[in-house]
């Protein structure tokens, strides 16, 4: 449990920075809404003059903005934007800076072997996970039910906030698994990065043109859509079930190729 605790305190300060700019964009996004609605201007309105692109970049789709809980829904494509860089950025610097740092022989003097350490830094990035998750939610529930008069949005935000939370463990074992087989430790937290921004953009490709519909399972970020979760509609079994073989094919990966190493010490 050491390991677990020195892991937590390392990433103590840059957890509290994200969980800070989680809330300030929630408060930030709905503070938004609340002058639109003042103004008396027409969101849906405006959003319909847009051009398709502009729409799909803002991920309106079929949202009703002149509610709170539509207003999220647009807000919540880069809620989870947010959540999954954490994660992904987490999973590939957990598992890289004891190379990037030159602490391999610390900690390995240790009498415990390679999948222990693996699996208490797994244990310490998904408590982080599990927390930003919960400061998310409460932070949504306050803020969005502030402006909403809908009594069952509590439950929507719930599979929101269920779909985040997937997700934000796909991407850190996608972190995770770069970061083990890698063999340059300082640069796993750009490609892993990398690889969130191109799933991401294809997200944003799919939504301007039907042609491309058929890559919806190369990127997550369109297995669970605000449109749907809103909508009463909840998690879709079949994303479900890709998302979980996609994170135990990357926890397996991730264990393999950090004890097959050669750590740079």
């Amino acid at each position: 449990m050491n390991i677990y605790w020195r892991e937590m305190k390392a990433h103590r300060k840059s957890f509290i920075i994200w969980s800070i700019g989680m809330i300030a964009l929630i408060g930030s996004g709905m503070g938004k809404f609340a002058g639109f609605n003042s103004s008396g201007q027409t969101m849906n309105e405006l959003m319909e003059q847009m051009p398709k692109s502009l729409q799909a970049f803002l991920g309106v789709g079929s949202l009703d903005l002149s509610t709170a809980t539509g207003f999220y829904g647009v807000l919540y494509i880069y809620i989870l934007l947010l959540a999954t860089i954490h994660a992904v950025i987490l999973g590939a610097t957990i598992i890289s800076k004891e190379e990037r740092d030159k602490t391999v022989e610390f900690l390995f003097v240790k009498p415990v072997n390679r999948n222990h350490i693996i699996g208490v830094k797994l244990m310490a990035a998904f408590t982080q996970i599990v927390i930003l998750t919960g400061i998310t939610w409460i932070s949504t529930l306050l803020m969005v039910g502030h402006y909403s008069e809908d009594p069952s949005i509590g439950g929507d935000i719930g599979f929101t906030m269920l779909a985040m939370f997937i997700l934000q463990i796909l991407f850190v074992l996608i972190g995770t698994s770069i970061a083990a087989s890698t063999k340059k430790p300082g640069k796993a937290s750009s490609a892993a990065t990398g690889v969130l921004l191109v799933t991401f953009i294809v997200s944003f490709a799919i939504e301007l043109s039907e042609k491309w519909n058929g890559l919806k399972f190369l990127t997550p970020f369109k297995y669970f859509e605000a449109k749907s979760l809103l909508a009463g509609e909840g998690l879709d079994m079949l994303y479900v079930t890709i998302s979980i073989v996609l994170i135990t094919i990357l926890g397996v990966m991730t264990f393999l190729f950090y004890n097959k190493r050669d750590l740079n010490v």
